[in-house]
């Protein structure tokens, strides 16, 4: 599942995405194969940190399991 980290809050991606030019036709990150196709992997300090993506509108998008 993919959320969007904020300060203090996680939002789903669909509150965030739906008015990006970049999304999808459903208003969702393009997230393909495990990558998130509209932004660049950040780099991991630790291995329990999930995968997280910086896209293209400066939002953070953490990929939890």
């Amino acid at each position: 599942m993919l959320v969007i980290l904020m300060d203090d809050q996680i939002l789903a991606p669909g509150q965030v995405c739906q008015s990006c030019l970049l999304a999808d036709g459903s208003g969702q990150p393009r997230w393909r194969g495990g990558q998130l196709r509209c932004g660049q992997a950040i780099r991991k300090l630790t291995q329990q940190q999930p995968d997280q993506y910086e896209c293209m509108m400066g939002f953070r998008i953490a990929h939890i399991e």
